[in-house]
């Protein structure tokens, strides 16, 4: 049967005006809005759209082909909602959510949102376990779900109300004795209990939620009734009706507990009481309040002595120049110049990255109180509902080949299953690429998601990514005590070395799929054409070599044979719910004989998961992984909007289930709220146990990054970071005047003005500068968009990202219990509006990218977005867990780990020449978190010394000379001090950071390779950019998918040549010649200056030394290549320069050495 779509009209796109292209741009128009309404087609197995009437659609639904749905339209003027209905979830609504559940929806530029709803989404059939696929109805198995038809609640398990065990649930139950005469629809015999009033008497009992507000209006409109005070002009109320949320928070009204404030006893006389009758309640009196997170200082026995150590290195470092410049070399000024110039900068370089290490701090989480805040039963949550705030989490990728789809999907799964509310938890999926493979991934992903994340619950796994988890090397079995175990592990392990057999045949399975339907295409072809001309010759025809669904029809995205609007850079803009939104209260599985593992007391209900593809154009620049990132914010926003957003890579997945809920305890402590994001440290599997190229990049993520928390937070590193949602949105933080400086009197007064403004005014303030006016939302348009849900969403997003108003210490607080209302229902308009907002033509006008989401033009845009939240006064945290938050993949291969360092190095320098520079830092941001800010720009430029000063041992080699007249005892006491000190630094560095020595070491090797090779490749791109205009394209880093099981280390042996690797071959091999040439003029010399090539030997030695791996890398693999030839080679070298002295020696000497002769 042909698969079934309907159109949905962008909605909730106004003005016209604003949309509109200058056709002196070059662009194309954007076309008018259309009415609203909805229209009904037929998609056919060739892609056709067949429009349908009103009667040919009731006939169909007639013949149950069709589902009989309702799409709801945003309110707008001309359709204002019903007023006299009410908000609970009819089965119109969940019936519209199943169909949007199981819908693949596409549109984007000058085209209508389709929704296709999808007959077959994988062409695999799974196990029992998991034959009921998440597509088709959530995450529950049918098994223990409503079995009415158009019907997904959950059922009354325990009380059953027919002796058949027909799956019925409450609301069906009643509307069947209502009207259904008590007549079970499974076995159709009359049930026991027929009295509706009998049937409610046994619930009467059980614990209600209050009734959800009668007032008409938005979903929006409804979830910030919560929020909006009557003088706020943030959010205009379209009914009159009373609102008994709104009635309940911003009055000294009671439903009882479930209130935010508490009235004194006999305080609600008449209704003439005032603000001093209202009283905190006896629970919360009695009871301490405890700080969600504390801040660890580092011991004052190494901390003290490292700020010595810097201070001591610095006043040496002083002194030691002042003398060089004081003494040059006058034999020979040119080398005494060259390094004067290196050593200068090289002390400065070092200033920077050393200040900002001043104050290191560590920090720990309680996550008990933060159980006991928001998820346990109290006076403002009898139910002991989860009151914490959403997470939408985004992982990306774009190339199925470089990023392999098994490597994100077991990302997915840790994701899935991690240990946070399952309802407040949303997962979105950008595929840049838009590639059938990682489509059809996901989707069995999501099907593997059944059996895997209700194992994780039952038995506690951890870690939480399959892979990693059945590759664990420890006893699986400890600290395991159900009995089941064993039996539940095994039968897990066998469905997923299934899954991970499917995953692999889809590429061959697409491709075996797309063939034999384009041969059915060109047969059929071919049979009209004879029927059209029966006496002409038949000519060849040539379709399009189309990607098939396993439905039948045309991926709408890129094609493996690119066609028009089928490429990597033209194609719709698709989203798909794998996993529709899950129910509020728990959802318990059910026993052994309908499912492989016993789930009777797990918790089965699945987090949302959404597959995304953002619409690609050509002719619009879409800023790569910042543009995609841009589009899942909208996405999200109007779909879930989560106040909390975290990133992941596709390789980085989730290692510890409570990471998120370690990092909420930062977000909801007191302060939180101007906290722009908490950023987690990067951790490396798959690393070689030597870590030779510095992968595992210790010394950064421990050291500097703890650092960098004294001040005013880490940077952004690009993945591992959950972000406040409205930083993103470009506000400033709350109380930003506050905890500004004031220069001058007039700043003073527009402080206090801005202290008098509404709560919501000062939340959702804008601006960089003091002299700009508070933000306001009928402004948003320009910056944001034309879409009215995602501007409403904003403040519903701030509010509730506020942190818990438990204390009278904590600022911009929310009542508790504020989050514990019901979610909406997806419905297809809202689906339809988030296909227009990640269109490729939405950001045109706008502020996204600018000042917007993540920050566009440099290819390191994770380390601008940061910068610009923390130069608008926003903090952010450093976040690390006893266990590793999250784990991902480095390259360990050279050429790759220069690739990387490469496209880091090139933005930095972009940083440096542009707006983002830290030297014009607003004065929000704090002295030293500028210098750390500077010093990511200036890094890079170090490579132009580095290198000069690499080749200054083979110089002073070659001349004969040295950097100094001669090595005197001041000259060696400065260099010993230096050294110590820097040998002293290093140690403490170790004890505070929780490194190793040897990892420190490595990193300082890595150093120069990178220097002398990346970096100075990076500031020749950047420069280009700069001076000529030329775009810099980076590589994608490849990630590994570990399937080489007879090495795990066989990239690291690999050698791919690239012209990076010159500089440090060069180098080598000079400072190699160099030694044997001074070597042998000092042998043969009458008078030999062993001081001058002790100095020289000894540099030359230094450098040498740091670029041991490099070298070692050049190698190979022990055995494949051979090392005798670099052998050889040294050895040739050394034999040349001596022949070379002996056949032309120095003039009038006839031995070697002067006074000197070998025994």
């Amino acid at each position: 049967m042909a698969s079934r779509s309907f159109r949905v009209s962008r909605s909730d796109l106004s003005s016209t005006d604003s949309d509109m292209m200058d056709s002196q741009n070059g662009k194309p128009p954007l076309p008018p809005p259309p009415q609203n309404r909805v229209t009904f087609a037929r998609r056919t197995s060739s892609g056709r759209y067949v429009s349908y009437s009103r009667d040919d659609l009731d006939s169909e639904l007639g013949s149950n082909d069709f589902l009989n749905y309702t799409v709801q339209m945003p309110p707008t003027p001309d359709n204002q909602p019903n007023n006299n209905g009410n908000n609970n979830p009819g089965a119109a609504q969940k019936v519209e959510e199943q169909f949007v559940s199981n819908s693949l929806f596409t549109g984007g530029f000058n085209s209508i949102t389709r929704a296709h709803l999808m007959d077959k989404v994988i062409d695999s059939s799974s196990s029992d376990a998991n034959s009921h696929h998440p597509l088709m109805g959530a995450a529950a198995a049918k098994a223990s779900s409503c079995s009415v038809n158009g019907c997904d609640s959950k059922a009354m398990i325990d009380t059953l109300p027919c002796e058949c065990d027909f799956k019925i649930c409450r609301e069906c139950y009643i509307d069947v004795l209502k009207t259904g005469n008590g007549i079970c629809p499974g076995c159709k015999e009359q049930y026991k209990t027929t009295d509706l009033n009998e049937a409610m008497e046994s619930w009467r009992a059980l614990p209600q939620l209050p009734p959800p507000p009668s007032s008409g209006g938005s979903k929006m409109e409804r979830r910030l009734s919560l929020m909006k005070s009557t003088k706020s002009m943030l959010v205009r109320s379209q009914t009159g009706d009373f609102d008994h949320n709104r009635w309940l928070f911003e009055t000294k009204g009671t439903y009882g507990y479930g209130n935010a404030i508490w009235p004194k006893e006999n305080g609600f006389g008449n209704g003439g009481h005032d603000d001093d009758d209202v009283a905190e309640p006896n629970e919360l009196m009695t009871k301490p309040w405890r700080p969600l997170t504390r801040k660890l200082q580092i011991p004052a026995a190494i901390i003290s002595p490292y700020r010595l150590l810097i201070a001591v290195r610095m006043v040496v470092l002083g002194l030691f120049l002042t003398w060089r410049v004081q003494h040059p070399n006058t034999d020979a000024v040119w080398l005494w110049g060259m390094s004067i110039v290196c050593e200068i900068w090289f002390t400065f370089s070092w200033i920077l990255d050393q200040l900002p290490k001043l104050n290191p701090v560590n920090r720990a989480t309680d996550l008990n109180v933060l159980r006991e805040k928001f998820e346990s039963r109290s006076p403002s949550n009898p139910t002991g509902i989860s009151d914490l705030p959403g997470i939408d989490i985004f992982v990306s990728t774009a190339d199925p080949e470089k990023e392999p789809p098994l490597v994100t999907a077991n990302t997915i799964l840790s994701i899935l299953a991690a240990d946070y509310p399952v309802e407040k938890l949303s997962c979105y999926v950008s595929d840049d690429g838009g590639a059938l493979l990682t489509f059809e991934a996901m989707a069995e992903a999501a099907s593997f998601a059944n059996m895997w994340v209700p194992f994780c619950r039952k038995h506690n796994i951890e870690p939480r990514n399959p892979d990693s988890y059945f590759s664990l090397k420890k006893d699986p079995y400890k600290n395991k005590v159900l009995s089941d175990f064993v039996k539940d592990r095994r039968r897990v392990k066998r469905e997923y070395d299934e899954f991970k057999v499917r995953i692999n045949g889809l590429p061959d399975s697409i491709r075996r799929r797309s063939d034999a339907y384009n041969a059915r295409e060109e047969i059929k072809a071919m049979k009209e054409q004879r029927m059209k001309k029966e006496d002409d010759p038949i000519e060849v025809i040539k379709i399009n070599k189309a990607t098939w669904m396993a439905d039948g029809t045309h991926w709408p995205g890129t094609w493996m044979t690119p066609s028009a609007s089928h490429t990597k850079g033209d194609h719709a803009g698709i989203i798909q719910v794998m996993l529709k939104p899950p129910s509020d209260k728990p959802l318990c599985g059910i026993g052994e004989e309908y499912r492989l593992i016993d789930l009777s007391n797990v918790d089965i209900r699945l987090p949302m998961l959404v597959y995304v593809s953002r619409e690609k154009r050509p002719g619009y620049d879409h800023n790569k992984k910042a543009g995609a990132m841009n589009a899942l914010v909208r996405a999200s926003a109007i779909m879930s909007n989560g106040p909390f957003i975290l990133n992941l890579d596709c390789d980085h997945y989730i290692y510890n289930s409570q990471a998120m809920r370690e990092g909420m305890c930062f977000m909801m402590d007191r302060g939180g709220d101007r906290i722009c994001y908490v950023q987690f440290p990067q951790r490396f599997e798959g690393i070689d146990p030597s870590d030779r190229y510095a992968n595992r990049n210790t010394v950064f993520f421990d050291g500097n990054m703890r650092a960098l928390d004294g001040l005013q937070g880490p940077v952004y590193v690009g993945t591992g970071c959950l972000f406040r949602r409205i930083a993103l949105y470009g506000f400033d933080p709350p109380r930003a005047k506050e905890h500004s400086r004031s220069f001058c009197f007039g700043r003073r007064k527009k402080h206090n003005a801005i202290t008098n403004a509404s709560e919501e005014n000062r939340a959702l303030r804008m601006g960089d500068s003091d002299d700009e006016d508070l933000m306001t939302l009928s402004l948003s348009p320009k910056m944001f968009g034309n879409s009215n849900l995602l501007i409403d969403s904003i403040p519903v997003a701030e509010f509730q990202g506020r942190p818990l108003a438990d204390h009278p210490s904590v600022k911009n607080g929310r009542p508790p219990g504020a989050l514990t209302i019901t979610r909406d229902l997806l419905d297809a308009s809202t689906v339809a509006e988030a296909i227009s907002v990640i269109s490729c033509w939405y950001e045109d006008k706008t502020e996204w990218g600018q000042r917007v989401g993540w920050i566009y033009g440099s290819v390191t845009e994770d380390v601008v977005t940061g910068y610009r939240m923390h130069n608008r006064g926003w903090k952010s945290v450093y976040c690390v867990t006893k266990r590793d938050a999250f784990r991902g993949t480095a390259p360990i291969n050279l050429t790759d780990r220069l690739h990387q360092v490469l496209r880091w190095a090139t933005g930095s320098v972009e940083i440096f020449f542009s707006r983002n520079n830290a030297l014009l830092a607003s004065p929000r941001m704090k002295v030293l978190q500028r210098l750390a800010y500077l010093n990511v720009g200036i890094y890079p430029f170090t490579s132009i010394f580095l290198i000069v000063y690499c080749f200054l041992p083979a110089l002073s080699l070659f001349s004969g000379q040295f950097i100094v007249q001669t090595l005197n005892v001041t000259f060696l006491v400065y260099l010993l001090i230096i050294t110590i000190t820097l040998c002293g630094l290093a140690v403490l560095e170790v004890k505070w950071s929780g490194i190793e020595l040897e990892e420190w070491w490595r990193n300082e090797q890595f150093w120069l390779i990178g220097g002398t090779s990346a970096h100075l490749a990076a500031v020749f791109q950047g420069l280009l950019k700069v001076v000529a205009g030329v775009e810099i394209s980076f590589t994608l880093t490849s990630k590994s998918s570990g399937d080489d099981d007879d090495d795990e280390f066989a990239e690291l042996y690999v050698v791919k040549w690239t012209s990076l690797m010159i500089p440090p071959i060069v180098i080598i091999m000079v400072n190699l010649i160099a030694i044997a040439v001074g070597l042998s003029r000092t042998i043969y010399s009458v008078i030999p200056q062993w001081s001058r090539l002790l100095g020289g030997v000894f540099f030359s030695f230094w450098v040498l030394a740091h670029l041991y791996p490099f070298a070692k890398g050049l190698m190979g693999r022990r055995g494949k290549t051979p090392t005798i030839v670099f052998v050889w080679s040294g050895l040739i070298a050394i034999i040349i320069s001596l022949l070379w002295v002996a056949i032309n020696p120095p003039a009038g000497t006839n031995q070697i050495g002067g006074s000197f002769q070998f025994p």
